[in-house]
């Protein structure tokens, strides 16, 4: 018999046996996601509104946001080792506070080498808020897990797709300098998570320290779900960054048009998760994956070889079939390593997502500077396409489990 909650029936179904206490820290979770990855698109907006005043070409813009991968998402893994040790929830509650002090303030920076250090510490509060949550979010979830972590990681796409949209619209009207009010919900998120959110019991894992040993039992289809997260962030992270600044240079669209079209495009990826989510947990993870990489090649080459309202299509859809894959390789890592989770998700969320960033956002930009940004966006039109033959090599057996 199902205890009254308060919630409605289908809740209940959908995630039991969780009950108010597992949904409203769920709830906590998708707020500080949301806030927290708001600041992370946050650069890309105010990319081309940077490169004047600190005279920057095409590489140095890479460059920077080449830091901000790597204290956002290479660094998560030390995150993570952190939280599946001390289980704190300081990790996640005062990240918002200060990725959003650091990045909304980076209109304030004197020269080129301070800019880069904000950038650094704004992307190290990102950094530690990713691996907690995400082991802790679908805690007591023991059903639909693929949902509700879909859920999760979607609450972040959204912010990511909103980012843009926001901090483009304060920089446009006021300049740089104003958006360091943008501050202002990061700072009330971490005091309402401080509030709220409650420690994790230290029972809820198998372990209560970090362990090599699940992981090297595992180590290859891991290898395999590390390379493919890294494949699919290598188009999504230099879309994130680059968007704005290829559709007004390349097609000459306004700077407000081209942060709208970043929005649409993430915006289809946070819809993306949550179909993702909802298909691995009817028909399978890897099936899932399949169908995202070789589904996004001919939206994402429509994108890229048209204009106009067909190119938005493209650009939306491509968005959409790519990011289906984003819940379904954090739950399969878990369920691959379960006493290894802040982990796990730091590498399949950060590790591979800031390598991506650090190696090949400069190299998008060395190849704008070279031949045209035109190019370097034709050649990311190849990743999934390798993402798909990779993805065959995934064993059935193994994961079939992992978004059941």
């Amino acid at each position: 018999m199902v205890p009254r909650t308060g919630l409605l029936e289908s809740d209940v179904q959908t995630f039991a046996p969780a009950g108010r206490r597992t949904l409203v820290a769920l709830t906590l979770f998708c707020l500080g996601h949301f806030v927290i990855d708001l600041y992370s698109a946050a650069l890309g907006a105010m990319q081309p509104l940077l490169i004047g005043p600190y005279r920057m070409n095409f590489t140095e813009a890479g460059i920077l946001a080449g830091v901000l991968s790597f204290s956002s998402s290479v660094l998560q893994p030390a995150y993570g080792y952190l939280s599946d040790r001390f289980r704190s929830r300081l990790f996640t509650a005062l990240a918002p506070a200060v990725a959003g002090f650091f990045i909304s303030s980076l209109g304030w920076a004197p020269n080129y080498a301070v800019l880069m250090i904000m950038v650094f510490l704004g992307g190290a509060g990102i950094a530690s808020f990713h691996p907690h949550a995400a082991s802790n979010a679908t805690a007591g979830i023991t059903r639909n897990r693929g949902r509700a972590m879909a859920i999760f990681i979607s609450s972040g796409t959204l912010g990511l797709a909103l980012g843009p949209t926001v901090f483009g619209a304060v920089t446009g009207r006021w300049g740089l300098s104003w958006a360091a009010w943008l501050a202002i919900p990061g700072a009330v998120v971490s005091m309402v998570l401080l509030v709220f959110l409650r420690e994790t019991p230290r029972q809820t894992r198998a372990r209560p320290r970090f362990d090599w040993n699940p992981l090297r039992a595992v180590w290859k289809p891991m290898t395999i779900l590390y390379f493919l997260v890294f494949i699919r962030s290598i188009v999504q992270i230099s879309f994130s960054q680059f968007l704005p600044l290829y559709l007004h240079t390349q097609r000459g669209q306004s700077l407000g048009k081209s942060n709208i079209s970043l929005t649409l495009y993430l915006a289809s990826g946070a819809l993306g998760g949550i179909v993702g989510g909802n298909l691995a947990d009817r028909f399978g993870g890897r099936r899932v994956i399949l169908i995202s990489m070789i589904g996004s090649v001919p939206f994402l080459a429509l994108f890229v070889f048209t204009t106009g309202v067909v190119s938005m299509i493209g650009l939306a859809l491509s968005g959409l079939i790519l990011l289906f894959t984003i819940p379904v390789n954090v739950l399969m890592g878990q369920e691959l390593a379960p006493t290894q989770a802040g982990t796990v998700s730091a590498l399949m969320m950060g590790f591979a997502w800031g390598m991506a960033g650090v190696l090949f956002i400069p190299l998008t930009g060395w190849i704008s500077d070279v031949f045209s940004m035109q190019v370097a966006f034709v050649g990311l039109i190849l990743f999934p396409l390798i993402g798909f033959f990779l993805a065959l090599k995934l064993p059935k057996k193994v994961l079939a489990a992992a978004t059941r």
